[in-house]
């Protein structure tokens, strides 16, 4: 049963490319290989967040939604990254 990670940035490319390779590439040493992923900006997260199991933001969303959504930030920066790689796999590993 495949999971879908939905990746977001306030434009849908810089930032949420980088956050991608990171966490797919944490995914994979794990050995989640069944987890699809897109990448969207932020506006348009209310309308491709339907699919997803989780989302993976570096910018605040500003509306309720019903996916969970873990901040991604620490995956640019790198304080926490580790953190953040676990409690992303924990999220997609718990369902």
């Amino acid at each position: 049963m495949g999971k879908n990670l939905l990746f977001v940035c306030a434009t849908g490319i810089a930032t949420s490319t980088a956050v991608t390779e990171k966490v797919m590439e944490f995914l994979k040493e794990k050995n989640m290989n069944d987890v699809n992923y897109s990448q969207t900006n932020v506006a348009s997260v209310q309308q491709n967040s339907d699919d997803a199991d989780l989302i993976v933001s570096t910018t605040k969303i500003p509306y309720e939604l019903e996916t969970p959504v873990i901040n991604g930030l620490a995956l640019i920066t790198g304080v926490g990254e580790e953190k953040v790689l676990n409690a992303i796999y924990d999220q997609l590993k718990g369902e």
